[in-house]
């Protein structure tokens, strides 16, 4: 569907150079002692059960799932396959709870922006245990399943979200040969090729290739495209001994035409001054309001080393070291106001029209060890784990803005033309912002079981001490510095109750802390950035029972908990003095059935209930006194579930899926001003899959909502900009394994 096409690249010749400069040949000395499996964290995935996952890949959650008093949800390769899912935010949707963001009122949110149980989770996406900032929109060809560990999770990660974490797995190297390749055709002609090379070069050595390329349009947007190509090599040495090293790096390049959305005109909800306007029929959900120079150019390069090393029968080591550099350079135009010019007559209606730019450089060095020691303490079995973990991160973010003097065009509200509208040219105003922080933390956890392992205690801890520093220059050459430091503690603590060998029932506390500038490493003189604010505190309660039925074949969880995060700024109705009393308090319910029905039969499903509530959060308008109450919390739906669930049956695999979003909110004051677009309808899709397996191929035809729904996937902050679902489409998909 795409009408223009961004920069074409040669990915052949550049997999070619990428994978030539890369340093793949390390030396390791090696012992020929097993490896104890009381102490293996990895989460192997198994053909029998390809949707059940036993175990988080982070040494730092030594039991299984089952005995893990904390809600996470794992997504395996085998549904994302399945799926035909290419992005995390696709991926993601197996997972109940979470919900997408567009961007503030005049911009447009940059790479994956989600919420999860009432927060911010943009920043709280780490891969393999290490945080991965920058404003990119995350693949998954290299991934080897999807952690979505949830309520604040400080003490295994330090500062960051309230709501949890998202951890990516990589695929590594095993000494377990195999190849396969996969392409993908879609009805918006973009095309898609992946391949997964493994081969074990001899006894303890193996390397693995895993690249990607993908090229052509968006479904159901003109002119829009998502063009990228990937490469992530590998070599591990020492496999099946004490000690193993592995080297391994990601390469991401991508040349997007951006999508700024299109006006909430016509939709329910919406609403304008104009009385005409506000009875206005919606536009086509296909118009493109942009330039044919809009685009959104991203380089990502991650490279890391990791050793494993079993000092003892009871005793490992685990080191990671990772160096890596994100690159965002992104120029889109975002639409504004409508205007009738005075006319009855739709075809002269127009919309105004802003240009917008991100040229943003993340950074980060990051070295993480830990140790793993099981010992007894009389009739005490202790699983410890401890380590220490030094990070530097930095943001350096250059502003783009239309050139002084030069105006855009506004578009023809019905029928915009990118090709002969005037845009204006988008510069760099000479402002710089460069945050940098510096942590050091250490952590330890413990899990005590007794009474034949019937009752366990889980313990955590995690003291971190940061270092921030800010430099802003304004376009007008003046500079301004900040700087924060403090050391945060967070801890955590489980009890849980086994009834059978294969069931639990806990009660969790956990508290984490988030401090100033902890999400874009900006601070500021006042405000929520400011560098002598208190850390936000947000303190978890749960409760939860897990089971494993049908012979461990099937997991079913269900969890309820109570999270309160405090310190939040507001404003005293008296004084007009911004103060840290606000709160937000969310409360929930969560049910999950994941694995097998019947040798045949597997299913993914999740249900979750939400209440969401802010206290003590006001506004007063400094001219007339009005005092605004804040009670309720944005794109937080009340109900969420998704479904995935197939049948094979001699070769056929049949499979049927379905998504619940209930409404979210975007006004959440108590003001009764009119307001457009208060909040993003409801909406339930559905969709299916056919396929058909041979001894080493598979063909699967994806078609995603079945039903065309017509749907809005998120708006913005302001309410008027909406970006509309997919349309019902399809896509047709090879795999096939040598």
């Amino acid at each position: 569907m795409a009408q223009i096409k961004s920069r074409k690249l040669n990915k052949s010749a550049s997999f070619i150079a990428i994978a030539a400069s890369l340093p793949l040949f390390v030396h390791a000395a090696q012992t020929d002692v097993s490896q104890l499996p009381t102490i293996d964290v990895k989460a192997e995935k198994t053909e029998e059960n390809p949707y059940k996952v036993d175990k988080v890949s982070s040494a730092k959650y030594t039991q299984p799932l089952v005995d893990t008093p904390q809600t996470v949800s794992i997504i395996s390769k085998a549904i994302i396959q399945e799926q035909g899912a290419t992005s995390l935010v696709e991926a993601l949707r197996n997972t109940p709870g979470i919900t997408l963001q567009l961007g503030e009122n005049g911009n447009t949110s940059a790479g994956d922006t989600f919420q999860m149980r009432g927060f911010s989770t943009q920043t709280s996406t780490y891969l393999d245990g290490i945080r991965d900032l920058g404003a990119i929109s995350r693949d998954v060809f290299n991934l080897e399943q999807i952690e979505v560990v949830k309520g604040p999770s400080g003490s295994e990660t330090g500062r960051g979200s309230a709501s949890g974490y998202i951890n990516l797995v990589s695929k590594l190297p095993s000494l377990t040969n195999s190849r396969s390749v996969s392409a993908r055709y879609n009805t918006a002609e973009n095309g898609r090729l992946s391949a997964d090379l493994n081969q074990a070069i001899n006894g303890s050595t193996a390397v693995r290739l895993n690249v990607m390329g993908q090229d052509g349009g968006v479904e159901g947007r003109d002119v829009v495209e998502s063009n990228s190509y990937a490469i992530a090599p590998s070599i591990a040495f020492g496999l099946d001994t004490d000690t193993r090293f592995y080297l391994y790096s990601q390469h991401v390049r991508q040349r997007n035409i951006p999508d700024g959305g299109i006006p909430a005109v016509g939709h329910k909800g919406f609403w304008n001054a104009d009385s005409i306007l506000a009875t206005a029929p919606k536009v086509d959900f296909e118009n493109y309001y942009g330039s044919k120079n809009d685009y959104e150019d991203i380089d990502s390069n991650l490279v890391s080393a990791k050793i494993e090393s079993d000092l003892a029968n009871n005793l490992k080591f685990t080191n990671l070291t990772r160096l890596g550099k994100t690159q965002m350079d992104r120029v889109l135009t975002g639409t504004g106001a409508l205007n009738r010019n005075n006319s009855t007559d739709p075809s002269k209606w127009t919309l105004t029209r802003s240009r917008q730019g991100v040229d943003q450089t993340n950074k980060i060095l990051a070295n993480q060890s830990t140790l793993n020691w099981n010992v007894k303490t009389g009739a005490i079995e202790h699983n410890v784990v401890a380590g220490l973990e030094l990070l530097q991160e930095q943001q350096i973010t250059k502003p783009l803005a239309a050139a002084t003097g030069t105006t855009t065009t506004p578009a023809n509200l019905y029928r915009p033309n990118y090709k002969t509208d005037v845009f204006a040219p988008v510069t760099h105003t000479g402002a710089k912002n460069d945050g940098q922080t510096d942590t050091a933390a250490v952590f330890l956890f413990d899990t005590l079981k007794m009474l034949d392992n019937r009752l366990q205690f889980n313990t955590g801890i995690r003291v971190d001490y940061y270092d921030t520093d800010y430099d802003s220059l304004s376009a007008t050459n003046v500079l301004s510095s900040f700087s924060a430091h403090n050391t945060l503690v967070s801890w955590k603590l489980g009890a849980l109750f086994k009834p059978t060998e294969k069931s639990s029932v806990y009660a969790a506390y956990a508290k984490s802390l988030t401090p100033p500038g902890s999400a874009n490493f900006s601070l500021s003189a006042t405000g929520v950035n400011s560098s002598a604010a208190k850390p936000q505190e947000t303190h978890n309660y749960e409760v939860g029972t897990k089971w494993d039925l049908l012979n461990d074949k099937l997991a079913v969880n269900a969890a309820a908990y109570y999270t309160v995060n405090e310190n939040q700024f507001t404003q005293d109705a008296i004084t007009l003095e911004s103060v840290q009393e606000g709160k937000t308090i969310v409360k929930g319910v969560e049910l999950s059935a994941v694995g097998k029905l019947t040798d045949a039969w597997n299913i993914s499903a999740g249900i979750a209930h939400m209440k969401t509530e802010q206290e003590d959060q006001i506004s007063v308008n400094a001219t007339t006194g009005v005092v605004t109450k804040t009670d309720n919390v944005r794109w937080s739906p009340e109900w969420t579930a998704s479904l995935w669930s197939t049948y094979k049956y001699k070769g056929f695999n049949i499979g049927l899926g379905a998504r619940y979003v209930d409404d979210q909110k975007r006004v959440i004051t108590d003001s009764t001003a009119p307001a457009a677009m208060p909040s993003i309808p409801g909406y339930v899709v559905f969709d299916a899959l056919a396929g058909y397996s041979f001894k080493n191929a598979s063909v699967n035809l994806n078609v995603y909502n079945l039903a065309d729904k017509e749907y809005l996937n998120t708006l913005n902050n302001g309410g008027s900009r909406v970006s509309i679902g997919q349309p019902r489409s399809a896509a047709l998909s090879v795999n096939y394994k040598f």
